[in-house]
């Protein structure tokens, strides 16, 4: 990176990860500008929100042109489904991000379920449906509890665990009354979930973090099924050797597998993973990027700059530049404040003290300049500490001092 000039970042997307991801760059010395787009509200208090839709791949291109961005960073799934990398890259434009067609085991579940299943990596069994007769037809001699969800799994998106026939039928009626074009079934699988985070140039891959996840929106595991309530790290129920094997047994036959097919994939992704009682690892999911719940924790552990780690992997250079990714001596929890009730006015944010992360989805502010909230979730608390221990006593001190009409968050994480 050549010191003598700042840096312009675009981050593409406007949920949380977003909101960590720029935030972290407009703390660094050698940014000089940081730029969201859309963004989300809360990020126009560190960066410039351009309103174009991540999507809108020409208009973002002519934007990064215009105004000589040095690198562009796509975070949401629909950027990269629009296939944002492959117009930068046309055009000479550097972007941390894969092109669509490499990136599609990671953003559609349905792709991801048959990637893994060709690749003999242990994955539930799965039925992926276009047409509702015949999901509903499969549901008649599926083994339950079931995991339904969209392929896209979007935040919003129908995502079950039905523990019979009837549950399940109501939300395959869902599913394709909300014109999704497929549903995609799969046997629940019971134990420690996680998410086990590498970086990559589509040649070698390095791991970023394990990551454990609390997926339920009720303590216990209870209630609705989410995208992520909560999440720790340094996950220590995750063995160096269960390490090692997920490197050789699941990372490296992926990157092998799209180097064959002449489509290295190069960014972030994450392997979905429930450790089970017999210390088996079962992948349920891909996803490319960071999720929403966990980034801050990811970035805030990360022990080197970020800006030179992506253009390293953007440029050509990264397997000569890094054989490890250093990791801070932290342990990190964050939890999820889920809203019950639109535009509920926050209070007590200010009262979070100097260690604390305060991160947010798609919150606004009224006239007086108070927070409101957006259904669902709506803002994620980080906290770091030297143990996990004392990183969960601070992170709910800090959570008791905030309210909202409609919270709701778990109050386990990290109780095992």
């Amino acid at each position: 990176m050549n010191n003598n000039k700042k840096k312009k970042v675009l981050i593409v997307g406007a949920s949380a990860k977003e909101y960590a991801l720029a935030k972290y760059f407009a703390e660094n010395d050698q940014i000089e500008e940081v730029y969201a787009a859309p963004g989300n509200e809360a990020c126009e208090e560190f960066a410039k929100r351009i309103d174009i839709r991540e999507t809108a791949v020409s208009e973002l291109l002519e934007f990064v042109i215009k105004n000589d961005i040095d690198l562009t960073v796509a975070c949401s799934a629909d950027s990269i489904r629009a296939d944002i990398a492959t117009d930068f890259r046309e055009n000479s434009q550097l972007i941390f991000a894969p092109d669509a067609e490499s990136a599609n085991f990671a953003t559609s579940r349905s792709s991801a379920k048959k990637f893994l299943y060709k690749l003999h990596i242990p994955t539930p069994k799965f039925g992926v449906f276009e047409k509702s007769q015949l999901a509903l037809d499969y549901l008649k001699n599926a083994t339950y509890p079931l995991l339904i969800t969209t392929d896209f799994d979007r935040e919003n998106d129908v995502r079950t665990v039905c523990n019979n026939i009837t549950q399940a039928q109501t939300c395959i009626n869902d599913i394709f009354a909300q014109d999704n074009n497929k549903a995609v079934i799969e046997e629940y699988q019971y134990g420690h979930p996680f998410t086990f985070y590498v970086i990559t140039d589509g040649y070698q891959a390095i791991p970023l973090g394990i990551v454990g996840d609390y997926k339920f929106r009720e303590d216990g595991d209870a209630g609705l099924f989410t995208l992520g309530m909560g999440a720790f790290l340094p996950d220590y129920k995750i063995s160096g050797e269960q390490v090692t094997n997920i490197m050789d047994r699941i990372i490296n036959p992926i990157l092998k597998a799209l180097q064959s097919r002449q489509k290295p994939y190069v960014g972030i992704f994450g392997i979905e993973g429930v450790l089970k009682n017999d210390s088996a690892i079962t992948v349920t999911g891909i996803t490319p990027f960071l999720k929403d719940h966990d980034a801050q924790a990811v970035i805030k552990s990360i022990g080197c700059d970020l800006y030179n780690l992506f253009e390293a992997c953007v440029n050509g250079y990264f397997a000569d530049d890094y054989d490890d990714i250093p990791i801070k001596d932290l342990s990190i929890i964050s939890c999820v404040l889920y809203s019950r009730k639109d535009k509920a006015v926050v209070t007590g944010l200010e009262l979070a003290d100097d260690t604390t992360d305060i991160g947010y989805f798609a919150t606004s502010k009224n006239k007086f300049f108070e927070v409101l909230t957006n259904p669902g979730r709506t803002i994620v608390v980080t906290q770091s500490s030297a143990t996990l221990t004392r990183a969960k006593e601070l992170l709910y001190d800090n959570i008791e001092n905030i309210y909202f009409d409609g919270i709701k968050y778990r109050h386990d994480i990290c109780s095992e």
